[in-house]
């Protein structure tokens, strides 16, 4: 049962556009606790609203979760306003600010005159108060109709829910469409998912079936491609689609065949209302268009740009290689040089070519450059990555502060908007940013939105590694536009003379692999063995790395696939057993059929911003109470705390995919070799595993698995426009 809170709003603390706010409540009455700890106290509440809250009661419906960095909440899920129900309460209300006029005189008198009933009888009939001294016409009018809005908005969320909307989506549906809501879902309920954020076709499409809306109307038939259109492209990582893919998926879907003619008639109405663009046979999204086409135009402004000049760039390098006693080969020393003379700069190279290593000398000598202080350093200075551990990594190697791109731009959870952006952009003139080969074309164009025009760019990534998760494949494009200044490191700068897993790299990079991959090496072994045996081995290997007094997070299992008998899953509960077994002492807590104990190594798989926590890094877990279903993580010295509720955003990490894995690195580096994982087995996956290893790397299972990864150069060609624009534009120029 949830918990019910009734009482006051205090206090709004903090409120967006979009409904969500933090305020501050008095708890008057509570029901589904057993402990009274919150009786007369006031609680923080957060929540998506339909409206503004005014300083009246309300009845909350929710539970108690500890927020991260605001520590504990009352997370509303659903919520009513309470009308006031005695005398007193009643003239308090009627006098407040959402009553402009009605002063508390007035109020006392129409509660004399109305008694207790006084709010029912007025939303029924205004005129039972025109007898009220000093009462016009008007006045009685306006109080009605605001009574009939606390009323209405409230009834509204309850018929959305009683639809099938959780009380959040109803609450965002309410905020975009107030009192019209209920008239659009019967217009076109599908214009939601255009209009409201997070707001899915197939949720909508569900209700509007069960509301028996014609299966083939003009506007199920539209929102349906649009739908498909967004699936295909996040699936398969493109910008734009093929006219023929789009008409399969979305036949597909429906349960009845839709004709040629008639899906071209809703393609090219589509485009009248530029909701999808056409261009040379490319069907585009408008938003994924006008993001792509932004960043092209922003970008070859800053390639255009003069290159900066300085009188002593020269000796300024070479008196901080000395002093660093630091050794950089023609093309690092190149590298940074470039950084400081360009607006736009990508540095590129595989695994051990001293890419994060240059980034110290590139701070350092834009700080002794332009004799920049402390604080001035970080006024004009980020340093990015796109996830927490490279972010880490940057940080460590430079002694500067490094942030996740998310976090640079103030990203909202809540709101899914970012706090620095066009309108507010950021002040920095210098940004470096690491691992750009996992920045999709959108994150890209957020980015770029918040900066101002007269900054400098230097991106540093390794285009052979897999593409970004979302759309686009921006480092590659950049880099074939043959516009963009390029630097590429190709000297194994950190390579010892008896390190292999380097040089098995650079084979699988280039297709070709010598027969030393089945010999042992000092760093590296390929443990043959049936796809049986392959957890076993793998479970022995961790329990030697254990004996030898490495670290759980020196020692990282990945995987190309979550299911399967070797699959990131199956290991994962083999491994737990390894690495933190089962004691008297510990807590422990079962969560989606996953067991977690104190002290289990653990995964955070979306971004947390609020915790300072990413995407993709790896924690322990310090302490479960099973009584308040509380969870702290330690995240490399960072304590989050989870309610069980946002626990869905974890999953064990002693096994991880080598998607994850990308932007970090580990000392031992297992990865198993399975057939079974054929349609994962391919070039880029491998080599972006491989990569991951500094000190040890260890395969196990069928070699033919391996030699088909590398042999296997092909991967979903991903349809993109970016560099194309780049060059016309630059043409153009």
């Amino acid at each position: 049962m949830k918990t019910q809170l009734k009482g006051s709003v205090r206090h709004i603390i903090y409120q967006t556009d979009k409904g969500f706010i933090v305020g501050l409540f008095k708890v008057k009455n509570i029901k589904g606790l057993k402990k009274d700890e919150y009786l007369n106290r006031t609680i923080t509440f957060t929540g998506i609203f339909p409206e503004s809250l005014d300083k009246g009661d309300y009845l909350l419906v929710g539970e108690f979760i500890s927020h991260p960095k605001y520590g504990k909440q009352f997370k509303v899920e659903n919520y009513e306003r309470l009308l006031p129900d005695n005398k007193d309460s009643i003239i308090t209300f009627l006098a407040s600010p959402l009553f402009k006029g009605i002063g508390i005189r007035t109020a006392t008198k129409i509660v004399e005159q109305l008694g207790d009933k006084a709010l029912d009888l007025i939303i029924d009939d205004h005129t039972c108060i025109l007898n009220v001294s000093q009462m016009t016409n008007k006045k009685a009018q306006m109080i009605q109709a605001v009574l009939k809005q606390e009323v209405m908005s409230y009834k509204i969320i309850i018929e959305l829910q009683n639809l099938g909307f959780t009380i959040n989506e109803a609450s965002k549906i309410y905020n975009i469409y107030k009192e019209n809501t209920l008239k659009q879902i019967d217009t076109n309920i599908y214009q939601i998912m255009l209009d409201v954020d997070g707001i899915s076709f197939l949720t909508l499409d569900k209700i509007a079936l069960n509301q028996n809306i014609e299966p083939e109307s003009d506007i199920r038939i539209e929102a349906c491609i649009l739908y498909h259109m967004s699936q295909l492209c996040f699936e398969e990582g493109n910008i734009y689609l093929h006219c023929e893919n789009i008409f399969n998926a979305v036949n597909n879907y429906l349960s009845f065949d839709l004709a040629n003619d008639k899906f071209d008639y809703h393609i090219i109405n589509l485009n009248k209302k530029h909701q999808i663009i056409i261009e040379n046979e490319k069907y585009y999204l408008r938003d994924y268009y006008k993001a792509e086409t932004e960043n092209a135009f922003i970008l070859v402004n800053l390639i255009n740009k003069p290159k900066k000049e300085y009188n002593n760039i020269d000796s300024v390098i070479k008196k901080w290689i000395e002093q660093n006693k630091i050794k950089y080969n023609k093309d690092q020393i190149n590298a940074i040089k470039s950084s400081m003379l360009n607006r736009l700069l990508i540095i590129t190279g595989g695994p051990g070519t001293g890419k994060t290593t240059i980034i110290k000398a590139i701070v350092d000598i834009y700080l002794k450059l332009y004799n920049l202080d402390s604080k001035e350093a970080l006024d004009q200075i980020a340093l990015l990555a796109p996830t927490g551990r490279a972010a880490r990594k940057m940080s460590e190697v430079t002694n500067f502060p490094a942030l996740t791109i998310h976090r640079f731009l103030k990203w909202n959870k809540e709101t899914n908007e970012f706090g620095v952006n066009k309108n507010n952009k950021a002040d920095v003139r210098f940004i470096i940013i690491d691992e750009v080969s996992m920045i999709d074309n959108y994150l890209l164009y957020h980015l770029l939105q918040g900066l101002k025009r007269n900054i400098q760019i230097i991106l540093i990534g390794d285009y052979h590694q897999l593409p970004s998760v979302g759309p686009g494949q921006v480092l590659l494009d950049l880099i074939k536009t043959n516009k963009v200044p390029l630097i590429e490191l190709n000297t194994l700068y950190r390579q010892q003379e008896n390190s292999y897993i380097l040089n098995l790299a650079y084979e699988i990079k280039e297709g070709q692999l010598s027969n030393n991959w089945l010999t042992k090496q000092s760093d590296f072994n390929f443990i043959e063995c049936p796809r049986d045996n392959i957890k076993d081995i793998i479970i022995k290997l961790c329990q030697n790395a254990l004996e030898k007094e490495f670290k759980p997070e020196e020692i990282q299992v990945i995987a190309p696939m979550y299911r399967g008998l070797n699959g990131i899953d199956n290991l994962n509960k083999a491994l737990q057993d390894v690495f933190n077994p089962k004691t008297n002492y510990q807590n422990c807590l079962v969560y989606h059929d996953c067991l977690y104990r104190e002290g289990d190594k653990v995964l955070q798989t979306k971004n947390n911003i609020d915790a300072n926590v990413a995407n993709g890094d790896i924690g322990i877990i310090k302490y479960i109470n099973n009584k308040t279903e509380k969870i702290t993580i330690d995240f490399n010295g960072v304590k989050v705390d989870y309610n069980l509720i946002d626990f869905t955003d974890i999953t064990l990490g002693y096994a991880i995919s080598i998607h994850k894995a990308q932007g970090s690195e580990f000392d031992i580096i297992i990865m198993p070799m399975d057939m079974s994982f054929s349609r994962m087995l391919y070039r880029k996956l491998i080599y972006t595993g491989v990569t991951r290893a500094k000190k040890s790397l260890m395969l196990v299972g069928q070699k033919e698995a391996f030699i088909r990864s590398v042999d296997n150069n092909y991967e979903a060609k991903r349809q993109t426009t970016l560099k194309e624009k780049i060059i016309n534009l630059y043409k153009d120029e």
